[in-house]
C-alpha cells in the first residue's frame, strides 16, 4: 500500500481539484508562477480546513514558490500563534504578486498581535509590493483606526504608484466616511 507525506497530500488534493480554463486566465493575466491548477480560494480553504494548522507544512507550501496555489495555502494552514514578527517580514518580503499579499493577509497576518505594527512598518518600504501587503493588511484593521489610516493612505497614494494607488484611494474614501 502507498503512504504519502503530508505535502504529497495537499499536492494530490491540488492536483484533483485542478481547473484548466482559470489557470489559462492566470497565466494570460501574467500571473508569476510557473505552474497553476487553477485551484480556486474556496476550494483551497477546503484543502487546508482538511490538514488543520501544521507550520511545517506551511513553511514546506511557502518554500514552494514556483506554484501558485502552495504560495496561498501555506498562509491557511499556519498556525496564528506561532507565526512571529521575523517571519511575516521574511514572507512578506517573498510574496510575488498582489493575490499572495491578498490572501497572506486576509488568512494569517491580520490575526497577529504585532498586525498594525507591521503594516505601518511595511508602507515605509521602498518595495511596491511591500507596500502593497502593508496597505492589504491595514486595510483589514481601517475601522478600528480610521484616522490613523486615513493617513498613511493618503501618503502612499501621493507616491502614484500603479500597484498601490488603487487599494490607497478605496481605503482614502472609506476613512473619510467613517470620519
Amino acid at each position: 500500500m502507498d503512504t504519502f507525506n503530508d505535502m504529497q497530500l495537499v499536492k494530490r488534493r491540488l492536483f484533483a481539484m485542478r481547473n484548466g480554463i482559470i489557470a489559462d486566465v492566470l497565466r494570460r493575466g501574467g500571473s508569476p508562477f510557473r505552474i497553476i491548477f487553477g485551484v480556486n480560494l474556496p476550494q483551497l480553504a477546503e484543502i487546508a480546513d482538511g490538514f488543520g494548522y501544521n507550520a511545517d507544512l506551511a513553511e514546506r507550501l511557502w518554500q514552494n514558490s514556483t506554484t501558485r496555489e502552495s504560495m496561498l495555502i501555506a498562509p491557511m494552514l499556519y498556525p496564528r500563534d506561532e507565526f512571529t514578527v521575523e517571519l511575516a517580514r521574511r514572507w512578506v518580503s517573498e510574496v510575488p504578486s498582489a493575490e499572495v499579499a491578498d490572501v497572506l493577509c486576509h488568512r494569517l497576518l491580520r490575526h497577529c498581535p504585532f498586525a498594525w505594527e507591521l503594516a505601518s512598518e511595511l508602507l515605509g518600504e521602498e518595495s511596491d509590493m511591500a507596500r502593497y501587503t502593508g496597505l492589504r493588511l491595514m486595510f483589514n484593521m481601517l475601522y478600528q483606526r480610521p484616522a490613523e489610516t486615513l493617513e498613511k493612505a493618503e501618503k502612499e497614494l501621493a507616491r502614484d504608484c500603479s500597484l498601490t494607488s488603487p487599494v490607497a484611494a478605496i481605503m482614502v474614501a472609506e476613512c473619510r466616511e467613517l470620519l
